[in-house]
């Protein structure tokens, strides 16, 4: 299963670098072969071994070749073409492989699972379950980890770094009290207040939505329709969508209630008087006693 990704400004992908990049993808110059595969040009940490199953017929000596490079069992390090659901720098909601004495190791999507200490763990972790954990190396071990405290990874969102209405990619943390706690853009801390939410979501998931406010204390607030007058003028194409397939009108007016109007069409009544009147003053639509009506052209 493969994940879109987000950018993190801090450890962006890289194609060609001077310094291998850990946990990265990073394009590398093939070398020789052996039995064992092709053996890549690390720079100064020497070569690095491509797995034979991940080299094709066509590869020969000289070629450079795109590689997401990693530690396999043995502590070596090894270039891949698999992808990984996440990498180094990333946030990411991966499930529990195994546990052992030492810890649990996740599947990212790599032959080697992913290791996340018994001190990284807010809770024990249990197999074939599922974690929001941040993907790091560890400094006394250089080895690539995970953890679960990701709060501590999490940096205030710098002022002036969004404008409202602009939109980001969120990662949802977990549901609090007051709606849900998300990650925005792979970096800053959100939420989604409860009456913003109008379908059923999971911790875990990816989704699209819109700065509202940002506050004093470096966290956003979200909303995961549009905001401003694009959000109003998107509405009214869905409505008028919804009203051709209604064979041309619905049984609803501005004035019909508004926990009707959610149930139906998932947006506020706000939403739903604003799309009626671009309709409306679009003359698109007229307006009876007890529905909407599309006129026709």
């Amino acid at each position: 299963m493969k994940h879109p990704q987000s950018e993190r400004t801090t450890a962006p992908a890289t194609e060609r670098t001077s310094t291998l990049q850990l946990g990265n993808y990073n394009t590398l110059r093939i070398t020789r072969f052996t039995d064992h595969g092709a053996y890549l040009d690390g720079g100064e940490v020497g070569e690095i071994l491509m797995p034979k199953a991940y080299v094709l017929p066509e590869m020969k000596s000289g070629d450079e070749v795109r590689v997401f490079v990693y530690l396999d069992q043995e502590e070596r390090l090894v270039g891949t073409t698999e992808t990984p659901l996440a990498r180094v720098g990333e946030f990411a909601y991966l499930r529990v492989a195994w546990v052992n004495e030492y810890g649990a190791f996740l599947d990212w999507g790599l032959m080697k699972d992913l290791f996340v200490p018994f001190r990284e763990q807010k809770r024990r972790m249990e197999k074939d379950r599922s974690y929001i954990v941040y993907i790091y190396i560890d400094e006394e071990t250089s080895r690539i980890v995970a953890s679960a405290k990701v709060d501590r990874f999490i940096q205030p969102t710098p002022y002036g770094r969004y404008h409202r209405g602009e939109e980001v990619d969120i990662l949802i943390q977990q549901k609090t009290p007051l709606g849900f706690k998300v990650i925005v853009d792979n970096a800053w801390p959100g939420l989604i207040y409860d009456n913003q939410i109008y379908e059923d979501h999971r911790t875990g998931e990816r989704l699209r939505a819109s700065i509202v406010t940002f506050r004093p204390d470096g966290k956003l607030d979200l909303s995961l329709q549009r905001i401003g007058k694009g959000r109003f003028r998107d509405f009214a194409e869905i409505l008028e969508e919804r009203i051709k397939e209604a064979g041309g009108e619905i049984p609803f007016t501005d004035r019909s209630d508004s926990e009707d109007i959610m149930r139906e069409f998932g947006v506020s009544k706000k939403t739903f008087k604003r799309a009626v009147g671009t309709l409306y003053r679009s003359r698109r639509i007229e307006l009876l006693p007890e529905s909407i009506r599309l006129i026709d052209k």
